[in-house]
């Protein structure tokens, strides 16, 4: 059965390519725009890498609907863009030493070129945002952004040595800083693409429940790690608590996420959304 699974994983991987492809393109066009700037060469390091999975689901979400032209890349790389500021911050917060085969961009280039370098972000996905004449993108940005931001400061506020976290209260800040950004990636690719009411909020809905169970399996993968503040909040239950009910939980909403998808017209894309839904939680890294 794991065998099985690795297959499909990568299987799943190599289908995505051609998404992270034209998302890179995009990026790198986008930077073009910022040569003259000093943030240039340290932006292209903090967008090295990645699996480009919420740029992806935006523009599925769109092909889901009929859109497959390049009127998507620009809100694509606007939330790649905002996921990459997230990481510099998150990386600061947590006083990471390591982030997978690079350092972290604090560490390259330090703590102050870190918050300025974010802050030059949020001002490239402002530009970007105010090129779309439908103002429902940027205000779908700007509130994925509030509510990441109140999802790491509650995060950041609890202390697991003093306050207990429930489980409810928990799944409500992996809600809002890690699941928000998937709902609007998901959102905004039916909103560009002209889906109605029902389509939209099927979609959205799709991209929290993917956005919840992608957090939940990343702090099973980080369980052991003393270090990470979102798993430290669980450090007060029991192991075999936590690990039972958070790959229960992960499960439970990658199959709302496809339960979601049943609104929309089956397709290539919804297919690949599907099994975007079993990659959140199967994947290992």
């Amino acid at each position: 059965m794991v065998e099985d699974r690795a297959v499909s994983l990568e299987a799943l991987e190599s289908r995505m390519k051609s998404y992270a492809s034209r998302v890179n393109s995009a990026l790198s066009r986008e930077l073009k725009l910022y040569t003259h700037s000093r943030f240039h060469d340290p932006l292209v390091y903090a967008i090295e890498g990645g699996k480009r999975v919420r740029p992806a689901m935006l523009m599925l979400s769109a092909e889901a609907l009929g859109c497959k032209d390049d009127s998507i890349l620009g809100a694509a790389v606007a939330v790649e863009l905002l996921h990459t500021e997230s990481i510099i911050h998150d990386d600061v917060i947590d006083e990471e030493k390591a982030r997978r085969a690079k350092l972290p961009f604090h560490v390259k280039y330090g703590y102050s070129a870190s918050l300025l370098s974010a802050d030059f972000v949020f001002a490239m996905i402002l530009a970007i945002a105010a090129r779309y004449d439908d103002r429902r993108i940027s205000e779908e940005v700007s509130n994925a952004a509030l509510k990441m931001a109140e999802g790491e400061y509650s995060e950041l506020t609890i202390d697991p040595q003093i306050y207990k976290l429930t489980w409810d209260e928990y799944i409500r800040i992996v809600t809002e800083k890690t699941s928000s950004l998937f709902e609007t990636s998901a959102k905004l690719g039916a909103l560009i693409a002209g889906g109605d009411e029902k389509e939209v909020e099927a979609l959205a809905d799709y991209g929290r429940c993917i956005g919840i169970a992608y957090q939940l399996k990343d702090d099973l993968l980080d369980w052991r790690s003393k270090d990470k503040v979102s798993v430290g909040l669980l450090k007060t239950h029991s192991e075999s608590e936590v690990v039972g009910k958070m790959t229960a939980q992960a499960q439970s909403y990658a199959e709302e996420a496809k339960r979601m998808l049943m609104h929309l017209p089956r397709s290539e894309a919804t297919i690949l959304l599907e099994d975007l839904a079993d990659f959140s939680i199967l994947r290992q890294y």
